[in-house]
C-alpha cells in the first residue's frame, strides 16, 4: 500500500495503538532489507576477512528463519568451516540490534548458529553460508553480521579463489516468514577480482613450423595463481638462438591496457633447427626467466602446428566472465589458432545464444582465428552423459530448436524461467541428439567427454562422434580412451579446458574441483581456414596434450594419426614428440592395452642417488574425483641431501622438509600424478618407508574433518634400496582409478625435448576387425600427449 502520513492513518483507524514512529521508518526502509560489504576489490587467492552486514528490512525475520549468502558453484574459494575460531577459513555469524522507537519491544532472539553447504542453494549460485535464527524474531533496522574469514580469534582469514573475474557476486536470500521459501535481497554484493603482481613470465607459440613461415608468439605476465596480468606495463626483453648460436635480441614493453601481453611477430625461422626464445623481465629479478623451443622444420605439413580448445564456458551459463572476454582470451593471450564455445545447453537462453553465434562469425578470420559455435549437451549418465556439438558448417546452428521446430536441448533450466517453470525434456535421451544432426555429418562434430555428467560409452554413434575428451581442468582420463579402444570405437583424441575460470587455452589449475590444467588439442591441417580444420578435425588428425604447447605424431608409411586403412604384413610404427621439460617414457597402445615402452630414463643411464617418489589417480571417474594425499617419506640408512617437487599444480600442493631423513608433502591428484625427485646418500643400504592419508573432496560436512577415502583411507609402503636397485622401478596399485604410489629411479642426464623413433607391431587385427594403435608420452613433470590412433586393418 502506499504509505500514509500520521493524519491520514488516524482518519483511517481513528484510536489505535503502536510504536510511535515505527510506522514511517517501516514504509521507507526496503521490505527485504539491504547487504553491505567492506570491501570491493580483492587479489585472487589472497588472505582477507570478508564482512557482510545485512540489515534487516520492513520484513523483519520471524522465529526458525534463516539468511542466506550465496556465490557460483565453480568459484575455489577455500571451504569455510566454523570449528575452529583460530584457524583458516573460519565463518562467524553475530546479532546486533538496531535501534527501538518509543514503545516498541526489543528483539527475541536469542543467538544465530551459521553453516556452510555446498550446495545449499540452486545452480549456479550453489555454494551457501547459512545463518539461522534460534529462539526468536529479528525486527526491521537490526543487523546480522556475518564475516568469511573471522580473524578476531587470530585467524588468517579466508583465502579468497584463485583466480580474476570481473562482477564477482554474493547473492543474499532471507526467508522472513520461516517458511523455507527464499526471497532475494535486491542489490548482489559485487566484488572486483583481480590479479597480483607478476610471478612468472609465460610464453607461448606453435611448437612446430616451417621453415619460413611466420611464428606469431605471445608472451605474457601471470600472477602466482597464473592470471594475466592486467594493464602492467612491464619491459620484457626477448632472445633467441638458432640450435645454440644467438639470431635474435629486442626490448618491448608489454601492453600499457587490459592484459598485460605482448605479440612477437619478427622472429627469424628460415633456417631449420630448434628455436630457442627466451623472455626476462629485466626490472623484475625474482621473476624466473622463460625459455620456448619451436622446431623450424624445412618440410612440414602445414605453415605450422594449430593448437585448440573446443570446450570453452562463459558467464553466459556457468563460466567466469564474458563470451567476448572468452573469446580474445583465447585468441589474444592464450594464443590459441581454434577456439569452440560450449554453453550448456540447459542454462543458455535463445537471446544469449544467437548473441554468441554472432560475435563468432564476427572474431573468425581464416588464416589468423576461427572459431565455432558450440553446445555442451548435458544429459545424465544414464542418458549418455555429456557430449559437446560443434557446429563446423559456416551457416546458422540449429539449436535451440531445428528448422522443424523441435526442442533440441537436453532440457531448458536457467535463471530467466521463473520459479513455477518445470523441467521439460527435449533432445532425450542421446539418441534424440545423434537424431537431431545425422542429416548432416559433415557439418557437425559430437564429442563425449567427463566432467560432471561422465559420458557413458554404451552409447556411440560413429558418424557423429569422431574425437572424444580425455582431459581437462577436470584431470586426466585416459582409462577413456582406452575403453573406447577396447570397444572397437574409431574416435580420435582430444584434450580441452571445459574452463569455467575464464583462462581457455591450456588454462592454470586452480584448488577445489577443476584441479588440473586445461588441456588442448593439436591440429594436423593443412592451412587455418574453417573448412580445411573441420576436415581434420572430422578426419581425427588431432593429439591431445594436458595444455602444454607439445607435439604428438605418429604414422604408418602416408598414413597418420586417425586414419584408418588397410595393411599387408607387419607394421612399422614411426613417431615424434616434441616437448620442452624433457621426455620421461613413451609408450604405445592397443585395444588390449600397452603393447610397447621406452624408458627414456634407463637409456640414458640411471643414477646411483637419485629417486622419485610418484603418486596420482582418481577416487571415482565421477565429478569430486580427486584423491588428496597428506604424507610422509622417510629414507632409514641414507640421507636425503635435496629434493625437488614436480608436477605440483598450485600454491596449496606442497612438500616440506621433515628432518634430513623425512620429507612431508601434500597435493591433490585428478588421474595426473605428482612427484618428489630425492638425491639420497648410501642408496643400496637404505630402507624407504612411503605412509599417507587419502582423502577426497569435501561436499558435505566439517572441512576440517576431511573425506576419507572409503576404500583406501590410509598407505603404508617399505621397500629397500637395494630393490630398488635391481628392479629401477617399483609400484604399488592402489584401490580407485588408477590409484598407485611408485618408487622409481632416475637418471643424472638431461632428458630429451625432441624423441622419435619406430617400432614393429605384429599382423594381428583386434576382436572388431581391425588393430588401434594409439601413442601416449609422459613429460618428467606429467605433462602428456596422446596421439589419435592409427587404425589398421591387416589383409
Amino acid at each position: 500500500m502506499k504509505k500514509m502520513t500520521d493524519s491520514e492513518l488516524k482518519a483511517k483507524l481513528g484510536h489505535y495503538t503502536a510504536p510511535e514512529g515505527l510506522y514511517a521508518t517501516a514504509k521507507d526502509r526496503p521490505f527485504l532489507g539491504t547487504v553491505t560489504c567492506n570491501v570491493d576489490t580483492i587479489v585472487a587467492g589472497s588472505w582477507q576477512e570478508i564482512i557482510l552486514d545485512y540489515e534487516l528490512g520492513a520484513s523483519g525475520m520471524a522465529d526458525g528463519s534463516w539468511f542466506k549468502a550465496t556465490f557460483r558453484f565453480y568459484s575455489d574459494w577455500a571451504l569455510f568451516q566454523t570449528g575452529d575460531p583460530r584457524g583458516a577459513d573460519y565463518i562467524s555469524a553475530e546479532y546486533q540490534a538496531g535501534p527501538l522507537v518509543p514503545g516498541q519491544s526489543p528483539a527475541t532472539v536469542q543467538s544465530l548458529k551459521i553453516r556452510f553447504d555446498q550446495k545449499g542453494h540452486e545452480r549456479p549460485f550453489q555454494k551457501a553460508v547459512i545463518v539461522d535464527t534460534v529462539d526468536g524474531y529479528l525486527k526491521a533496522g537490526d543487523h546480522i553480521i556475518v564475516r568469511l574469514g573471522d580473524r578476531r580469534h587470530g585467524g588468517p582469514g579466508t583465502r579468497v579463489q584463485t583466480f580474476v573475474e570481473q562482477n564477482f557476486r554474493i547473492r543474499c536470500y532471507v526467508d522472513p516468514l520461516g517458511t523455507s521459501r527464499a526471497a532475494t535481497v535486491p542489490g548482489d554484493t559485487v566484488l572486483q577480482i583481480v590479479p597480483g603482481p607478476p610471478a612468472q613470465v609465460v610464453v607461448s607459440a606453435s611448437r612446430a613450423v616451417r621453415a619460413g613461415e611466420a611464428l606469431p608468439l605471445r608472451i605474457r605476465t601471470e600472477d602466482a595463481w597464473g592470471n594475466t596480468c592486467w594493464e602492467q606495463p612491464e619491459r620484457v626483453v626477448v632472445q633467441a638462438t638458432l640450435d645454440g648460436a644467438p639470431i635474435y635480441e629486442k626490448q618491448a614493453q608489454l601492453a600499457a591496457g587490459g592484459w598485460a601481453l605482448l605479440l612477437v611477430d619478427d622472429l627469424p625461422t628460415q633456417k631449420p633447427g630448434e628455436l630457442a626464445i627466451t623472455a626476462h623481465l629485466p626490472d623484475h629479478p625474482r621473476v624466473p626467466p622463460k625459455t620456448f623451443y619451436v622446431a623450424v622444420e624445412k618440410a612440414f605439413h602445414a605453415p605450422r602446428m594449430y593448437y585448440c580448445d573446443l570446450h570453452v564456458h562463459s558467464e553466459d551459463t556457468i563460466g567466469t566472465n564474458s563470451t567476448t572476454y572468452n573469446l580474445t582470451y583465447g585468441r589474444d593471450v592464450s594464443g590459441l589458432d581454434i577456439l569452440a564455445f560450449s554453453h550448456n545447453d540447459f542454462n543458455i537462453t535463445k537471446d544469449k545464444w544467437d548473441r554468441t553465434v554472432e560475435l563468432i562469425h564476427g572474431i573468425t578470420k581464416d588464416g589468423e582465428f576461427v572459431a565455432f559455435p558450440g553446445t555442451e549437451w548435458c544429459g545424465s549418465s544414464c542418458a549418455g552423459g555429456d557430449h559437446n556439438v560443434v557446429f563446423l558448417h559456416d551457416g546458422i546452428p540449429e539449436f535451440p530448436y531445428l528448422a522443424t521446430g523441435e526442442h533440441v536441448r537436453s532440457f531448458e533450466w536457467n535463471e530467466e524461467m521463473g520459479a513455477t517453470a518445470q523441467v521439460q525434456p527435449g533432445a532425450w535421451p542421446l539418441e534424440e541428439l545423434w537424431a537431431a544432426y545425422a542429416k548432416d555429418p559433415d557439418g557437425h562434430l559430437l564429442i563425449p567427454h567427463v566432467g560432471g555428467r561422465r559420458c557413458i560409452l554404451d552409447w556411440h554413434y560413429p558418424t557423429l562422434e569422431r574425437l572424444i575428451e580425455i582431459g581437462s581442468s577436470w584431470g586426466h582420463f585416459g582409462w577413456l580412451y582406452q575403453e573406447a579402444m577396447e570397444r572397437g570405437y574409431k574416435l580420435g583424441a582430444s584434450m580441452a579446458g571445459d574452463e569455467h575460470r575464464g583462462r581457455c587455452g591450456g588454462g592454470v589449475p586452480g584448488t577445489a574441483v577443476f584441479g588440473t590444467k586445461g588441456g588442448i588439442s593439436g591440429v594436423l591441417a593443412p592451412a587455418l581456414t574453417r573448412v580445411e580444420v573441420a576436415k581434420a578435425l572430422r578426419a581425427r588428425h588431432t593429439f591431445a596434450t594436458t595444455g602444454e604447447r607439445t607435439v604428438g605424431l605418429v604414422r604408418c608409411g602416408e598414413h597418420i594419426q586417425g586414419d584408418e586403412f588397410r595393411h599387408k604384413g607387419p607394421a612399422r610404427i614411426d613417431y615424434r614428440f616434441l616437448g620442452d621439460a624433457g621426455w620421461d617414457e613413451v609408450m604405445a597402445y592397443d585395444h588390449t592395452g600397452m603393447i610397447w615402452h621406452r624408458d627414456l630414463q634407463a637409456e640414458l643411464g640411471y643414477s646411483p642417488r637419485r629417486v622419485r617418489l610418484r603418486w596420482g589417480g582418481a577416487r571415482v571417474k565421477d565429478r569430486y574425483r580427486s584423491a588428496d594425499w597428506k604424507g610422509l617419506v622417510t629414507v632409514r640408512g641414507g640421507v636425503i641431501n635435496a629434493f625437488v617437487a614436480r608436477g605440483f599444480e598450485h600454491r596449496e600442493e606442497t612438500c616440506w622438509r621433515e628432518s634430513g631423513t623425512q620429507i612431508g608433502f601434500q597435493s591433490g591428484t585428478y588421474g595426473d600424478a605428482d612427484a618428489i625427485e630425492m638425491d639420497i646418500s648410501g642408496l643400496e643400504n637404505t630402507t624407504i618407508t612411503v605412509s599417507c592419508s587419502i582423502d577426497g573432496y569435501v561436499k558435505v560436512g566439517d572441512p576440517l574433518k576431511g573425506n576419507p577415502f572409503m576404500h583406501c583411507p590410509t598407505v603404508s609402503w617399505e621397500v629397500s634400496g637395494r630393490e630398488l636397485i635391481e628392479e629401477s622401478r617399483l609400484r604399488k596399485d592402489l584401490p580407485g582409478v588408477e590409484m598407485f604410489v611408485a618408487l622409481e629411479r632416475m637418471s643424472e642426464a638431461v632428458l630429451p625435448r625432441d624423441v622419435s623413433g619406430h617400432f614393429e607391431i605384429a599382423a594381428e587385427n583386434g576382436p572388431h576387425g581391425f588393430r588401434p594403435v594409439y601413442l601416449l608420452a609422459r613429460q618428467i613433470d606429467d605433462a602428456k600427449v596422446w596421439t589419435s590412433a592409427l587404425f589398421i586393418e591387416f589383409a
